[in-house]
């Protein structure tokens, strides 16, 4: 028995089951990663980490409780601000919600016609086959579409639930009602860990967080070259794995690398030929081990330039102002920062999130965008409606397309991604 099945053992989880899992997934990762070519040196810490996701990480959490007394606070959403669960000596991580293997599990409480994000995430849960849903002594859910909303519900029968009531506009009183959520979950993080929240605490954690994001801002603004010294599916799977990994061994990752592409971009390499159209993404976000479109486009003639995704620059674009002397002031500015700059479909009306692709398609130099939607995803599907009208004012070819976590529609993404491609040619 390896370390591994012992700890997943321990934890209670269907270790039968989570082996089907671990057969498949390193063949999808070797077929996705591993036959690119001219990859940097760098990505090998992130091919360690995914290689043992359910292994590594898991392990240093488990460490940390027993030993540290930490607490691990399973988050969902980026509009949950970590620095807070930081800021009390605890850690925050993601959770497992990417892959169809989870589904059918989701599919047993939830209905059939509920986003695959959604199933994957309580059938992680409710079949024992993710070791992060184990490990938390927490889970911090978020109002940010009515499937969620239910879906916590049925989660909170079976552990504890968190859940911080997210605006749904962005006016005056919408930003001082996020400040009182966030002031109301510093306390109920306080009282998870038996930890105060203190000013020096709350900067500290701003401040090492902001470096992560300046970290992978430093990593996106390298897809705006010419020369691409590196392809839009690894990029990727750093942001997914950003939502994991230690915080400021991530960041140090993350800049080693990114020292690499420095070389690369005095050496103008590039990891794709000449002439290959340059694809802006929009949409629903893409967990780990949700691949299949990157793939799809970068061989089928594009290169994926950036992602304008909670798994992508949403994630990172903005920084929390570290200018706060006090926890007012300071969760002031984190509201400002997570309500007023992550622009979610959930919100109304989102013309800020239409800007934001419109800026970042010019800034990357986009030949093209995608707005993608995960089937059953109505907030964004809905939204659509709006990215293609904009796109087409703004003469940027753009394209709809909706689709799930498996692999049936693989075929038809191919035939009109590549057309797409073709006719941006």
């Amino acid at each position: 028995m390896t370390d591994n099945h012992l700890m997943w053992e321990n934890l209670g989880m269907d270790v039968k089951t989570h082996d089907i899992l671990c057969e498949v997934l390193p063949q999808a990762f070797g077929d996705v990663y591993l036959t690119q070519e001219n990859r940097p040196n760098g990505m090998d810490y992130f091919n360690m980490v995914v290689g043992d996701i359910h292994g590594i990480r898991p392990a240093e959490l488990i460490k940390l409780q027993e030993e540290e007394g930490k607490k691990v606070v399973g988050t969902f959403c980026i509009h949950v601000p970590d620095e807070v669960v930081f800021a009390a000596g605890g850690i925050s991580t993601g959770l497992c919600s990417g892959s169809q293997f989870w589904v059918p599990g989701g599919e047993k409480v939830l209905p059939t016609a509920t986003c695959p994000l959604i199933k994957a995430s309580l059938g992680a849960h409710f079949d024992k086959t993710c070791p992060f849903f184990r490990i938390c002594d927490l889970f911090v859910g978020e109002t940010t579409c009515d499937g969620k909303k239910k879906a916590w519900e049925i989660l909170s029968e079976d552990t504890e639930m968190y859940i911080m009531d997210i605006p749904q506009m962005k006016r005056p009183q919408d930003f001082k009602k996020w400040e009182e959520e966030i002031r109301n979950y510093i306390g109920k993080i306080e009282e998870i860990t038996g930890n105060k929240v203190t000013e020096e605490s709350l900067k500290d954690s701003i401040v090492m967080l902001n470096n992560k994001r300046k970290a992978l801002q430093r990593l996106n603004n390298f897809r705006k070259l010419d020369n691409i010294p590196i392809s839009g599916r690894d990029v990727l799977l750093i942001h997914q794995i950003a939502f994991y990994d230690d915080p400021t061994r991530f960041t140090e990752m993350v800049n080693k690398l990114c020292d690499e592409l420095e070389k690369r971009k005095e050496e103008k390499v590039s990891v794709f030929e000449k002439g290959t159209k340059r694809i802006l993404l929009t949409g629903t976000p893409l967990s780990i081990p949700n691949w299949k479109l990157h793939q799809i486009i970068e061989n089928s003639g594009g290169a994926v330039v950036c992602e304008e995704m909670c798994t992508g620059i949403r994630y990172c674009e903005a920084l929390v102002d570290e200018s706060g002397e006090n926890i007012d002031e300071m969760v002031e500015n984190l509201a400002e920062r997570y309500l007023g700059h992550i622009n979610c479909a959930c919100f109304t009306p989102n013309k800020s999130r239409i800007d934001d692709i419109i800026r970042l398609a010019k800034e990357y130099k986009a030949d093209g965008v995608i707005d993608v939607n995960l089937k059953f995803c109505n907030i964004y599907d809905t939204e659509g409606y709006f990215v293609e009208k904009a796109m087409a004012e703004e003469g940027i070819p753009c394209i709809g397309i909706e689709t799930d976590y498996t692999d049936e529609d693989a075929e038809q993404l191919k035939t009109r991604i590549g057309a797409f491609i073709e006719m941006l040619n």
